[in-house]
């Protein structure tokens, strides 16, 4: 089955921002784990994505975003 929520929007919103990644992990707290399964397609809890827009100051879909599979 093909992952059909992408951390797409994420990546742009850190470029935004002028946040890296390390940034997230060493000095807010974000656990690495967290970044390397969002890298790879994982789920993320809602609580997870909370506290990344609480630090990053945006919306749900500035961190995620649904894309429906072609089939």
């Amino acid at each position: 089955m093909k992952n059909l929520i992408s951390y797409g929007p994420f990546y742009r919103t850190l470029l935004e921002k002028k946040i890296t990644e390390y940034n997230l992990i060493f000095k807010q707290g974000v656990d690495a784990h967290t970044i390397h399964r969002m890298k790879h397609g994982k789920a993320i809890t809602t609580t997870t994505l909370n506290t990344l827009c609480e630090i990053l100051d945006c919306r749900v879909e500035d961190i995620l975003e649904y894309v429906p599979d072609e089939e």
